[in-house]
């Protein structure tokens, strides 16, 4: 009689995930979620800022020193970003996760409130330089926490549904701006100091994953015993070694395009959509309201792209769904930015722009963690997207700049100009590998034993 093979029937999702798994991605999305919160508050109060700072600093106030010196401040902040993300995220490889995640959320909560008591631009500058180094943690802990504790097939929807908090704060962000926005930007500043009560949720239910403290335990294990392999050079120097290079090259390159159009555009729709509201003779509660009404339906498509990347490109492939997000983006950037149009298309075509520049942002912090392995991962996202914000930071002042020496103050064709170079992420798209499906990769055994310790 023949012998029926019998297969255990597929564990439904509910089964499959876990309590801790819920966790991690409720303490990072929610940590994510608060920084964009915060960042989204300054673009939003950067023109009044701008006006009330620059007369304090000697400099009358205009549409080309408003850009250009609010250019400067968002420069800084993404500077700052960029350093505290690669800071934090060799400290995260070597001490952890979580720890170092709880003083990032710290870091950027306090001193983006404290940006509502500077009296000049460069005083706002230096401290949204700071709150740029502790919001550099965020996203890349973060996707490494999630992809390290979600080792299953939810892994990348997981991530997505992560990033999508980022979003989710630039809305809560225009939806404060929009109820509260008339007690003016400094009232707006301090409303950034709320995130600084994640620290205790983090630390109270955020646990570090196993993985990762296997990772570090063998480090220091090997160290203590005076064995050294590759695994143990210093994290960044490994990022430049075979097998390494090449997806470092990649993720940099899709991460720099995507956040040079990212960055470009949400730096100054809102003075766009004020430029508009100039010439047309809109109130001053008509122009915060269309900027407020703007930025929700930005959000609200950026939520939808965030949360999708990850279920679309499970389902046809990281590399299809790269070249997806960044087509439309195209397609709407050059449709909208250009061109004069009334606030009726703004109000269409924000969301579909929010779609595509957050959906290409939430792959890249999706895709990265699938090619690096555990003890060098926190390290390598950190990297790549701190070099891509290194460039970034250029990209709101260069467009400033360029405003207002070349375009007459058009910060529309200043905008798309500078957005062309997200050609660099299509370039990084064509020479990325597809990992649709590939497990994670894990550090191979050292190649000596690690001799047990005593207690």
């Amino acid at each position: 009689m023949a012998t029926q093979i019998r297969t255990a029937p597929r564990v439904g999702w509910r089964q499959e995930i876990t309590r801790a798994q819920w966790l991690v991605l409720a303490g990072t999305m929610l940590g994510w979620g608060l920084d964009g919160f915060a960042g989204s508050l300054y673009t939003l109060v950067l023109g009044p800022a701008m006006g009330e700072l620059l007369p304090h600093s000697g400099i009358e106030v205009g549409p080309a020193t408003i850009g250009l010196y609010g250019g400067l401040t968002v420069a800084l902040f993404l500077t700052g970003w960029a350093v505290g993300g690669i800071l934090f995220g060799v400290l995260a490889d070597y001490l952890g996760r979580t720890r170092i995640l709880a003083v990032g959320v710290l870091v950027y909560a306090v001193f983006t409130a404290a940006a509502a008591f500077a009296d000049t631009w460069w005083q706002l500058g230096i401290l949204r330089f700071i709150a740029g180094l502790g919001s550099g943690v965020e996203a890349p802990v973060g996707a490494a926490l999630i992809a390290e504790s979600w080792r299953n097939r939810y892994r990348a929807r997981a991530g997505g549904i992560m990033m999508s908090g980022y979003a989710a704060g630039f809305f809560a962000a225009a939806l404060a701006f929009a109820l509260l926005g008339g007690l003016g930007w400094r009232f707006m500043m301090g409303l950034a100091v709320l995130p600084a009560i994640l620290v205790w949720f983090i630390r109270r239910f955020v646990k570090e994953p196993p993985e990762s403290k296997e990772a570090i335990r063998a480090r220091r294990e090997r160290k203590r015993a005076g064995i050294r392999s590759s695994k143990d050079a210093f994290v960044l120097r490994r990022l430049f070694m075979k097998p390494l290079l090449r997806p470092t090259l990649v993720c940099t390159a899709i991460a720099t395009g995507a956040l040079i159009v990212f960055w470009s555009v949400t730096t100054w729709y809102p003075q766009i959509i004020r430029q508009m509201g100039v010439a047309e003779s809109w109130t001053d509660a008509q122009t915060a309201q269309n900027v407020a009404l703007a930025s929700m339906l930005f959000n609200a498509g950026g939520v939808v792209g965030y949360a999708a990347w990850g279920f679309i490109a499970d389902r046809i492939g990281r590399k299809p769904t790269f070249l997806l997000t960044f087509g439309v983006a195209a397609v709407a950037i050059g449709f909208l930015f250009p061109f004069a149009h009334t606030f009726t298309v703004y109000a269409i075509v924000m969301p579909v722009l929010g779609f595509a520049l957050f959906g290409s942002l939430s792959g890249a912090f999706i895709y990265s963690p699938e090619l690096f392995p555990t003890s060098v991962r926190a390290t390598a996202i950190a990297f790549c997207n701190s070099v891509g914000r290194i460039f970034t930071a250029a990209g709101p002042l260069v467009a400033g700049v360029i405003a207002a020496s070349w375009f007459a103050g058009d910060l529309g064709i200043a905008t798309t100009v500078i957005s062309a170079l997200g050609i660099i992420g299509l370039i990084g798209v064509a020479f990325a590998r597809e990992t649709k499906g590939s497990p994670l990769p894990t550090d191979e055994p050292s190649a000596q034993p690690i001799p047990a310790t005593t207690a």
